[in-house]
């Protein structure tokens, strides 16, 4: 992924295949919030930013390393959808292979929901960063921190779809428990969003 270029990418995409798909798109999102945070950060940094100099340091520094996350869970949403189309493609001929096949399933279900999940925790510590740095944003690159929480908003909330699309064959207590608690923090989050982006607006139109 880090050496295709946009053009590649958005061909598969829109290939008949099943990968890349949404949880690619979802963690791409996440991603490029993350690259404008650490632009918009440091874009914040200076002299005449010094009193926030920790701050910004702090935030540059995350953001570079959640994009890094973020980039990697492209890869690994496509190898687990991957994992979930080869459990269908089991034999079951017999109730034996029958039996075998849906376990499989069931697994591939919940190494399919955790990119997503993750993503969402990942859109979480974005939405931090981004509630961090619009007070001492560089004023000229506000916009971009609104265009990086938009972003955020945009990735969690595919990952919801993502892993409800799975959560019918996830059949371990656990997971599912785990899974559903991770669909439950993206109404709080998309509020925060809206909130930060708001912000963002008004430093526009006084």
């Amino acid at each position: 992924m880090r050496d295709e270029t946009i053009g590649g990418f958005l061909a598969r995409l829109a290939a008949r295949a099943p990968v890349p798909g949404g949880g690619a798109t979802a963690a791409l999102h996440a991603a490029q919030a993350a690259a404008l945070l650490a632009m918009t950060a440091r874009y914040s940094d200076g002299p005449r930013y010094a009193a926030h100099a920790g701050t910004i340091s702090m935030i540059v520094s995350e953001a570079d390393r959640l994009r890094e996350v973020a980039t990697d869970l492209i890869e690994l949403d496509g190898t687990a959808f991957g994992a979930v189309a080869a459990a269908y493609r089991l034999p079951k001929d017999t109730d034996e292979q029958r039996a075998a096949r849906s376990a499989s399933i069931a697994a591939a279900m919940v190494t399919a929901s955790s990119p997503p999940a993750e993503l969402i925790g990942v859109g979480a510590r974005l939405l931090e960063l981004a509630e961090l740095l619009e007070p001492v944003v560089n004023r000229t690159v506000a916009g971009d921190v609104a265009a990086a929480v938009e972003a955020v908003r945009a990735s969690v909330a595919t990952s919801r779809v993502n892993v409800a699309a799975n959560l019918a064959g996830v059949t371990d207590p656990a997971a599912r428990a785990r899974l559903t608690a991770a669909l439950g923090a993206v109404d709080a989050l998309e509020e925060r969003a809206v909130r930060l982006t708001a912000a963002v607006l008004a430093g526009y139109t006084g």
